[in-house]
C-alpha cells in the first residue's frame, strides 16, 4: 500500500438483516397461535435468533478489523431462475469475499469425502447426523454473484476477462459463528479446510490471504463502485416467511378435532436452513403422500444396494424433487444432485412418483 494511500477503514454500505423484522413479526402472530403452532413458531423464533447473533458477532469482528473494506450484510440477489440469499459480501482492496454465517449447536466434523457431520445432545441423546455442506451451499451463492456481474459486463472479452480472474478474485468463506462449536476437519482436503472458519479468526484469515496476492490494489472508488453495485442489485426476499405460518394458523382453526391437528403438523416440514424456512401448508396432503412415496422407493433401494438413504437421496433434495415436480429427466437434471449416472438408475421411478402413474 501506497505512503499516501487514502485509508477508509470498514464502511457498512448496508448493516441491517431482514432477520430482525423477521423475527418481530413472527412474535406478533404468538398471540392468536393454537398451541401446536406456537410451538413450531417458537422454534423458528429461537433459530432465527441464533442466526441474527452470529451475524452480530461477525459485524463485530468487521468493524474492529482495522481492513479497509466496504461491507453489505444481508443481500439477495437474483438472474434468472438463480437466487441467492448471501449474509456478507466483503471487498477490500485484494479480494470479494462472500461469507456464509453459521450458528450451529454442537461439534463439526468435516470427513475426507467433504461432508459435514453434526454431533449434538437432544433432550439428554446424542445425535449425529449429516448436514448439508454450507460449502456447497456458498459455492452457489458465488454462482449467482457471478452471474448478475458479469451480466453487466459490455462486451464478449470483458465477460471473458471477468470469468478467468473470477476464481482468483472472489472467495468463499464459511463462518462458523458459536464460540463452542468443536471442527474436527483433520481429515479434510485442504481445499475444503481453506474455507472453513471460525468468526475469532476471520480478519487473520482475510489478511492473510490479502497479502498473498501481489497484483494491483483496488482504489477506494472501484471498491465501493463495486459494492454499491451489488447493493444496487440487490432486491426484497420474495419469500413471504410469515404469511406461511398464517396460513398453518388459518388452516389449523378450520380443522374440527385435536387428532386432525396433528395428522396436519406431520404434513407440514418446516426446515429452518441458514435464515431459510422451507415448505407450507399449501397442498399438504398431495406433498405427504408424495413424500411417504420417495421416502419408502429411497429406503427400499438403499436397501437393495446396502447403502445409506441419503446416496439414493437427501432431504433437502427430496424437497426439491416435490417443489420442482420434474416432468422428464431433462428436468429431472435441473434438480440439485441429481446427475446422469443417478438419473439413469432412479429417473423413471422417481418421475412415475412424482406424477402418481
Amino acid at each position: 500500500m501506497g505512503l499516501f494511500t487514502k485509508k477508509i477503514g470498514t464502511v457498512f454500505l448496508k448493516e441491517t438483516s431482514d432477520t430482525g423484522i423477521f423475527i418481530e413479526k413472527l412474535q406478533g402472530l404468538m398471540e392468536s397461535a393454537p398451541e401446536e403452532i406456537k410451538k413450531e413458531i417458537e422454534t423458528q423464533i429461537k433459530f432465527a435468533s441464533y442466526g441474527e447473533i452470529g451475524e452480530n458477532n461477525v459485524a463485530f469482528e468487521l468493524k474492529n478489523s482495522g481492513i479497509d473494506m466496504y461491507v453489505l450484510r444481508d443481500i439477495y440477489l437474483e438472474i434468472g431462475d438463480l437466487s441467492a440469499q448471501i449474509d456478507y459480501i466483503v471487498i477490500t482492496r485484494k479480494h470479494i469475499y462472500v461469507l456464509e454465517c453459521k450458528n450451529l449447536i454442537g461439534n463439526i466434523e468435516i470427513n475426507n469425502r467433504g461432508n459435514f457431520i453434526r454431533d449434538y445432545e437432544l433432550s439428554g441423546k446424542r445425535v449425529r447426523e449429516k448436514m448439508y455442506s454450507p460449502i456447497t451451499q456458498n459455492q452457489k451463492h458465488l454462482l449467482v454473484l457471478k452471474e448478475v456481474r458479469k451480466s453487466n459486463k459490455g462486451n464478449f472479452l470483458t465477460k471473458l476477462i471477468f470469468e478467468k480472474s473470477f476464481e482468483d478474485n472472489y472467495k468463499s468463506v464459511v463462518v462458523l459463528t458459536n464460540s463452542k462449536t468443536c471442527l474436527n476437519d483433520r481429515f479434510a482436503k485442504k481445499v475444503i479446510k481453506q474455507q472453513v472458519i471460525h468468526a475469532d479468526q476471520l480478519i487473520t484469515y482475510i489478511k492473510d490471504l490479502d497479502n498473498l496476492k501481489k497484483d494491483s490494489n483496488m482504489g477506494v472508488e472501484e471498491m465501493r463502485e463495486l459494492a454499491q453495485f451489488y447493493l444496487d442489485h440487490s432486491q426484497p426476499n420474495k419469500s413471504d416467511y410469515v404469511k406461511k405460518y398464517e396460513e398453518m394458523i388459518q388452516a389449523v382453526e378450520n380443522l374440527e378435532h385435536l387428532d386432525c391437528i396433528e395428522d396436519a403438523k406431520e404434513t407440514v416440514d418446516l426446515i429452518f436452513e441458514e435464515n431459510t424456512i422451507r415448505e407450507s401448508i399449501n397442498d399438504t396432503i398431495d406433498r405427504a403422500e408424495l413424500e411417504k412415496r420417495l421416502k419408502d422407493f429411497r429406503r427400499e433401494q438403499s436397501q437393495n444396494e446396502n447403502v445409506r438413504p441419503y446416496f439414493i437421496f437427501n432431504n433437502a433434495q427430496m424437497n426439491d424433487l416435490i417443489d420442482q415436480k420434474p416432468q422428464n429427466k431433462e428436468e429431472l437434471l435441473k434438480v440439485s444432485g441429481f446427475g446422469k449416472i443417478k438419473i439413469e438408475k432412479y429417473g423413471d421411478a422417481i418421475i412415475e412418483i412424482l406424477n402418481n402413474k
